[in-house]
């Protein structure tokens, strides 16, 4: 498995706006096993994602979908940057299958 975990600013008080055009385009995504958007409860323009793909090769192929650079042209005006982004190597938790052995 392959994940992310990252976290953006949006423009001052535009973080909702932010994470609605994320809950709207992260449904179907081919590949995705899990995909949360949070709050940072001590930053009221933070915005962190979790991310967890089967493959590092899903998540590259999910960037050139229509949906998701329709979204991240819409998003974009309200987004102020990113923070920072890390690469993780998930091998299981609640509600993700077992790693499988390679």
């Amino acid at each position: 498995m392959f994940g992310l975990i990252g976290k953006m600013r949006a423009a001052r008080g535009q973080r909702d706006v932010v994470m609605d055009v994320l809950r709207e385009t992260t449904s179907a995504l081919p590949g995705c096993l899990s995909y949360i958007i949070a709050t940072d409860p001590a930053d009221a323009d933070a915005i962190w994602v979790t991310e967890v793909w089967t493959d590092q090769a899903s998540h590259k192929a999910s960037l050139q979908l229509p949906e998701v650079q329709a979204a991240i042209a819409k998003a974009r005006p309200f987004i102020h940057g990113f923070e920072f982004q890390v690469e993780t190597h998930p091998v299981g938790g609640f509600g993700l299958p077992p790693e499988k052995s390679d």
